[in-house]
């Protein structure tokens, strides 16, 4: 008997010890509902109480409120099974359909005979030297945190103990997370504008705007401090609404996080979600149909952020002229500090215009003495062949009656060109704006990618490239297939509609553009020479090329 009570309370004793252990476990385990340690570390920080002075890496010793979630990835990481969203939302869909929606692709391919006239008028900008402008802050910015890592754009440079983590965020998103997750969403941001910017005076009486922003996977900080960025600066009567859309992304944190999230602005930020990738082009484009409450379009990529007056450089001359597409100065995010810094190149004010080699790769060129001496200042807008293609603004009736983007374009790349040639060749113009600064952040080396989905095929960028040069470059495509023989033989698909475009709105010439806006593009990227045969030797293709000319055709 003695031996069966103490063999009963040895058993006891170790299903105790277990069951203890388990609980102790599953009490230190995040719960899939549960806030982040990070989230809860954000909502403990107190913006008004100032931070002690930190070392170089911004960081206090033994300060916990900035120390990042490591090994990464913690939840951004996790992802969810889109099949069970695209069920739940296949029935409402249908409905609308049925209920008379319009079909995306017929927007897109809408054709106008003509552009509609202007229908507003419109004060012009002065510049009043020694006077701040109207739209200019009177007080200094407000810190997001006071003291923070990051703020005023400094760098935030972190110690080599968040190596690995580090490295494994940017194999994920692009960017150092690590990072960006210690910044304030409201941070300060630096001023690069030139001097003279501020005492510019607009029209009170300015466009409203709807903010389009697309994203696929991005990380959450650095896709809340875009949005973040642009209602701390931007005047509210401006500022209609701002739409993301979400390309199908699979990520967590991008699906009930971010629509509770987003109900903190009492639906000024609305999210779309399709129900397929349909890549960058295609979701600008369905964008454009979401986005209905503000009179302008202007486009952002999913990781900026807007800087100090932003808003009134850009829109006002497309209050003036509605078929004027504008674009601000890109300036640079560092993916690694955070540092905001201008771009390289450009005249001695840093300033250039968009441009192209002749395989289609994007260019920056010098702002030309010619477009210096069509202003009275230097922070004027100028004019510009092609646009980068992330960061612009245009009326939105004037973006439908342009077709929006090619529906035939796939994915990324060559919609920027696409673009900007239809605008200038069918009768618009498309203007750098000095006074207008965004900082962007551009991926790092080591970053996994975002891989087409099968059913585009390969080569979708190249095939873009064609369709593009098809439409719009007349005989200048001969140069295209000299510095891109492999793209002769790709299948881009019918064009039809988008010549018609054409021949409707008495669109001009390629080599109109080439001499009146483009005319510096050769004496940076001199013409290729032609290729005047085309054949087949076994599986390899040949060419004879032409004398190499230099000068404008």
């Amino acid at each position: 008997m003695r031996l069966k009570i103490g063999f009963i309370l040895r058993s006891l004793l170790v299903v105790g010890s277990f069951l203890g252990l388990v609980v102790l476990w599953s009490s230190l385990s995040p719960r899939p509902d549960d806030p982040s340690p990070l989230s809860r570390m954000r909502e403990e920080r107190d913006v008004n109480n100032p931070m002690p002075n930190r070392g170089g890496n911004g960081l206090a010793p033994g300060d916990d409120r900035f120390k990042p979630v490591v090994p990464w990835p913690h939840v951004e990481g996790v992802e969810v099974d889109l099949e069970s969203i695209r069920r739940k939302n296949k029935a409402k869909n249908e409905q609308e359909r049925h209920a008379g929606g319009d079909n995306q692709k017929d927007i897109m391919q809408r054709q106008y005979l003509t552009f509609k006239p202007q229908t507003f008028s419109y004060r012009d900008p002065v510049l009043r030297p020694g006077v701040l402008g109207n739209f200019e802050p009177k007080e200094p910015e407000p810190h997001g945190v006071v003291g923070g890592p990051g703020e005023n754009a400094k760098p935030l440079v972190l110690g080599p103990e968040f190596k690995h983590a580090i490295q494994a965020s940017i194999k994920e998103f692009g960017f150092n997370m690590v990072a960006s997750d210690m910044i304030s969403l409201d941070r300060s941001v630096n001023d690069l504008r030139q001097e003279e910017c501020k005492y510019w005076h607009y029209d009170e009486n300015l466009l409203t705007s709807s903010v389009v922003i697309v994203f696929h996977n991005e990380g959450w900080s650095t896709l809340m401090r875009t949005v973040h960025s642009v209602i701390k600066r931007t005047p509210r009567k401006y500022l209609a609404e701002i739409v993301l859309i979400d390309d199908f992304s699979n990520k967590e944190h991008l699906k009930g996080k971010l629509d509770d999230y987003l109900k903190l602005w009492n639906g000024l930020v609305k999210v779309f979600r399709n129900e397929r990738r349909e890549g960058l082009i295609q979701a600008r484009s369905i964008g454009a149909q979401k986005a209905k409450l503000g009179q302008v379009l202007v486009y952002l990529d999913a990781h900026c952020e807007v800087a100090v007056n932003w808003y009134a450089p850009l829109v006002a001359p497309i209050s003036k002229d509605r078929t004027i597409c504008t674009v601000p100065i890109i300036d640079v995010i560092n993916g690694n500090t955070y540092e905001i810094i201008p771009q390289g190149g450009g005249d001695e004010d840093g300033y250039a215009r968009g441009a192209w080699d002749w395989s289609m790769l994007w260019k920056r060129v010098p702002l030309t003495p010619r477009e210096k001496r069509m202003r009275k200042t230097k922070t004027e807008p100028y004019r510009s062949p092609a646009m980068a293609g992330g960061l612009f603004a245009i009326e939105r009736e004037f973006f439908f009656e342009l077709g929006l983007y090619d529906p035939g374009l796939q994915i990324w790349g060559g919609e920027n060109f696409e673009i900007s040639y239809k605008i200038w060749q069918c009768g618009g113009k498309l203007l750098f704006v000095p006074c207008s600064r965004v900082g962007h952040i551009y991926r790092l080396e080591g970053w996994q990618g975002n891989p087409p989905p099968i059913y585009v095929g390969s080569s979708p960028t190249l095939k873009n490239y064609v369709r593009v040069v098809e439409v719009w470059w007349d005989e200048y495509k001969d140069y295209f297939y000299a510095s891109r023989p492999e793209s002769k033989a790709l299948p881009y698909g019918d064009i039809s509609e988008l010549k018609k475009f054409r021949e409707d709105h008495n669109c001009k010439s390629f080599k109109w553009f080439m001499e009146e806006i483009a005319y510096d593009i050769t004496s940076h990227y001199p013409l290729p020479p032609k290729n005047v045969e085309w054949g087949e030797t076994s599986a390899l293709s040949w060419r004879k090329p032409i004398p190499e000319r230099t000068s404008k055709p």
